[in-house]
């Protein structure tokens, strides 16, 4: 784990808005910064959430400001093969158990956690009498995990409160998000995990699936998210709007300043010939997490001043 592989792995759920691209700029930067490979993963495992089109639009809003990757684009749907055979791995190494509850029953049960109810473990010593698998589990072997987040140091975790043993594929047959993101990031050679804060409470998820796979876990580095003026994270439902294709650097300027590169004009229109370049040459030098704001980000600083 000595050289850097990152990647970029956006849901398809609508275009690039300003907090999405701020995350892809910053993860775009630790790699490059580091002379690492970066590379796209279309994170389109999940159906119901996947909007026709939304792919592309991604791909054409990352070219217009620079942002190139390395390699294919992957697309998530298309690697079903591999999350089967990672299921089968943990199969075979008792990790995993078939869970008829429902969602509802879990929640009746009425263990709260930090991120919604406890599964009570009601089928993890075999499913009862007259009933049928529904999803299929991880055990949460491991109680307590600590990670030295490379922006917010050492943090502790507590895998029961954030849920217990989870669901890594889904009563409909879908692959959870976290079987699906470690057995590709593994396939990847993935040794460093950019992302938004919003993700965080994944790490302990991922580290016990990364344990169950024999597998050593990336680094992590989680950033501050884009807010809407509500204090809500920004997304379409929060009044998130496509991010310009139409003087891209006006904005990349904004990013840039916003998540603590020096020497960057904010009100710096982006008209000049090759600003683009220059801009992610200059962020790309200049680039520190250490940096990166304290807090969240108001979606406010990162519209055109005036």
């Amino acid at each position: 784990m000595t050289a850097y592989t990152g990647r970029f792995a956006p849901t398809p759920s609508g275009p690039l808005h300003a907090g999405s691209l701020t995350a892809a700029v910053i993860s775009w930067l630790d790699a490059r910064s580091r002379h690492g490979r970066w590379h796209l993963r279309i994170d389109d495992v999940d159906p119901p959430r996947t909007v026709a089109g939304a792919a592309d639009d991604i791909l054409r809003t990352l070219e217009a400001y620079g942002l190139g990757w390395d390699g294919p684009v992957i697309r998530q749907s298309e690697r079903e093969p591999a999350h089967r055979e990672g299921l089968a791995r943990l199969e075979a190494r008792d990790r995993v158990f078939a869970c008829a509850c429902s969602r509802q029953e879990v929640a009746a049960a009425g263990l709260a956690g930090l991120e919604g109810p406890i599964y009570p473990g009601t089928c993890r010593p075999g499913i009862p009498a007259g009933r049928k698998g529904r999803s299929i589990r991880l055990r949460a072997d491991q109680q307590h995990w600590t990670v030295t987040d490379r922006g917010l140091g050492p943090i502790g975790f507590d895998l029961h409160l954030l849920g217990g043993d989870f669901v890594i594929r889904r009563a409909d047959g879908v692959f959870a998000y976290q079987l699906a993101t470690v057995v590709d990031d593994i396939a990847l050679g993935v040794t460093d995990v950019v992302r938004g804060i919003d993700l965080l409470g994944s790490v302990p998820r991922q580290l016990q699936l990364y344990q169950a796979l024999g597998h050593p876990p990336p680094r992590y580095l989680h950033h501050p998210v884009v807010i809407a003026a509500s204090r809500l994270k920004l997304a379409k439902s929060t009044g998130a709007v496509p991010a310009p294709r139409e003087r891209p650097a006006a904005l990349l300027a904004r990013i840039l300043n916003t998540i603590g590169i020096p020497g960057i004009d904010p009100g710096f229109g982006g008209s000049e010939p090759g600003a683009i370049d220059d801009l992610l040459e200059h962020g790309r030098r200049h680039w520190n997490p250490e940096r990166l704001p304290a807090g969240p980000i108001p979606e406010a600083r990162l519209r055109p001043p005036g």
